[in-house]
Parts: structure tokens; sequence; C-alpha cells
């Protein structure tokens, strides 16, 4: 073991500050970005997500939904409820198997979505994608160790790019 290791070096606090500094500035990316959508689109990012998988796929079932998203069948069932209360979704029983249920988008959302921006992910993941992969490596490597160095591991956590909970609730304790 390197006994210089326990040494602390002036440029250690630099070093530490930057890295602090730099996890604290993505975290406040993700959140302007969900306050933006909600100010300006009356959406939280999960909700974007989710109409524009729908968008994308046309309808879908629920489960297929949730699979497509990586998000839980129950969080997913949740933010429909909050969107077909807005008119953005349709849900309807399944012909095929009653107990499936179907999703599409109204009308009315797919003239909104012509016009919505972009997940913050879908930025985020064409400048990656750009990178070299030694580089795309590099970065993953470094995340996981801050993961580990936060003991963040257990956190239940889907790669979807959003600030706070999955999904507003529309009341207090409202999951």
């Amino acid at each position: 073991m390197n006994s210089n290791r326990h040494i602390r070096h002036p440029s250690d606090d630099k070093i530490t500050d930057q890295v602090l500094l730099a996890i604290r500035q993505i975290t406040q990316a993700i959140d302007l970005h969900s306050r933006y959508l909600a100010k300006h689109y009356g959406l939280t990012g999960p909700q974007l997500i989710i109409l524009k998988a729908i968008g994308k796929n046309g309808e879908m079932t629920v489960g297929e939904l949730a699979k497509a998203i990586s998000l839980s069948q129950s969080t997913v069932t949740g933010i429909l409820a909050r969107l077909e209360n807005r008119g953005m979704i349709v849900r309807h029983k399944s012909l095929e198997d009653r107990r499936a249920v179907n999703v599409d988008l109204t009308d009315t959302c797919r003239r909104f979505l012509a016009e919505a921006p972009p997940p913050l992910q879908d930025r985020f993941l064409i400048a990656f994608n750009n990178l070299d992969s030694w580089e795309q490596l590099m970065i993953l490597s470094a995340l996981q160790r801050i993961v580990q160095l936060m003991n963040a591991e257990a956190i239940d956590a889907v790669p979807i790019l959003a600030g706070g909970p999955i999904d507003l609730p529309d009341s207090p304790g409202e999951a």
C-alpha cells in the first residue's frame, strides 16, 4: 500500500473542490432543464420521455412502455394517470388481451410533441456518442467510482436525467 496516500497536499483541497463543483453543476443542469420543462411546457422530464416514447413507437401497452423507458410499471401508471387528466394520452383495454391496457397519444399531444424540446438526455446522448470509445469508458469509470465513493450503489435509479422525483405528485402523500 502506498504510505503517501494519507498525506494531504495543499492541491488536494482544490481537486476535491473541483470534483464537488462538477457534481453540483451536473445536478443544477438537470434541475434547470426540469424547471424549464415545467414552466414552459407544464411537464416533468419523465412525462416528456413517456410521450416521446409513445410518439415514436405508436400505441403500446403500459408494460411495453415501462420496459422501453426503464421505469417500473407502477411508476408509469401513475405518470399516465396525470397525462390522461391533462388530455395528453388515452388509455383503453386491449382487444387482444383484456388484461392489458393500451396507451396512445391524443391529437392535441401529437401537435404539442411536434414543437416540444428534446429531453436533456437526448442532448447528452448525442454529445456522448460523438466521443471516442476510450473517453466514454473513462467517463463511465469515473462516474461509477463516484457512485461508490458516495455510497450510492443501493439507490435504485433509471437512465433518465430528471431532477427530483420521477413524477410530481398531484397531492401530498401521493406516490
